[in-house]
Order: structure tokens, then sequence, then C-alpha cells
């Protein structure tokens, strides 16, 4: 734990978040269809969960995950995402919902709508519960996003540092020594 700095957000911030979210995505997805959550692991998982749970009641939710990494042991991205697990649920004429840990350069959100758009869903919309719109290096829109991230490497709530931190119940951010070891930026670019 010595990695891990200052509490960002607590579980309480972390939850309204994702109510906030749910409440946008209920009031913006048309009345009656039902929904495809697909969470970009890992980091998206317990965002995804807990996004799931919110919108049961509201809407009917299919589940569905792909994986996409750029970053190995690096806090830097290698600016190339890539495929590492396909989803297998076929979303053609669905309504789909890319459910984001963080967006950061956008490039990882780009790389994965490029690749869903071909599949022909009814409609492609983007949530992540951290959004970094100043350190975007490509155009990509949230139509959804639960808080703010600053400017650091963030850890905690399914984001990690090296495959830990994943398990924390908030959000933190690296610690400064670790930082400027290694750079500041996110998992999912």
């Amino acid at each position: 734990m010595d990695d891990v700095g200052a509490v960002l957000y607590g579980p309480g911030e972390i939850a309204a978040a994702v109510e906030r979210v749910a409440a946008a995505v209920t009031a913006g997805h048309p009345r009656g269809e039902p929904l495809v959550l697909l969470a970009v692991l890992k980091g998206a998982g317990p965002f995804a969960e807990d996004l799931a749970a919110a919108l049961a009641g509201r809407l009917t939710v299919e589940r569905a995950a792909l994986a996409v990494t750029s970053y190995g042991n690096s806090t830097r991205s290698s600016g190339k995402p890539r495929l590492v697990r396909d989803t297998t649920a076929s979303i053609e004429g669905k309504h789909v919902l890319i459910v984001e840990d963080i967006v950061e350069q956008g490039l990882t959100l780009r790389f994965v709508r490029d690749l869903l758009v071909r599949r022909r869903p009814a409609s492609l919309r983007a949530c992540a519960l951290l959004d970094k719109p100043d350190a975007r290096t490509v155009p990509v829109e949230l139509d959804y996003a639960g808080l703010t991230a600053p400017d650091a490497f963030i850890v905690g709530y399914g984001l990690d540092y090296q495959e830990r931190y994943r398990n924390l119940p908030y959000l933190a951010a690296l610690s400064r020594e670790r930082e400027t070891s290694g750079g500041l930026g996110n998992r999912n670019g």
C-alpha cells in the first residue's frame, strides 16, 4: 500500500456517481428496449456491476464484456490499444452502452467504438466512471460520466497499477514517488 496516495473519491461518492449515470442512462434510453452493457475489462468490472444493479427495475439489461489493453506494466499507454478478448455477444440491432472505468487520452474508447460500430448496433453510447477530458489526444465524446479525474494515475475500484489495488473500495492517486518514476496516465488511454 506504499504506492497509494491520497483518496480522491470514497465509496459514498462513487455510489452517488453510479446512481447519477444510471438515472441519465435511463432517461436517455428508448422506452421498453433492452440495453446491452458492454464492459471494457478489467478495469470497468466493478463499475459495470454496480451500474447494472442500479439499472435493475428501470431497464432490461443484457451483460457483455471485452478486454482491451495498451499498458503492460507501465503507467504510460503504448498508444496502441489491442483487443485481448472479444465479446461473444451479438450486438447487431441492439442498443449498446460501452462501460469504461476511465477515459483519458480517448484511444481505447475510439478503438472500441470503431470495433463495435462495424457490428451494426441500433445505437452505441459510452459511459465512464472517470473522465479526464483535458488529457484527450483523440476526439472522443462520452455520453455519460460519473466523476472528473484529476491529473494523477488513479487506482482502486477496478483501476490498477501492475494488477494491484483493483480491490480498493475507493479511488486514490498513486503516490507521487511512483508517478514520477513511471509517468502519469491510466489503463484505458
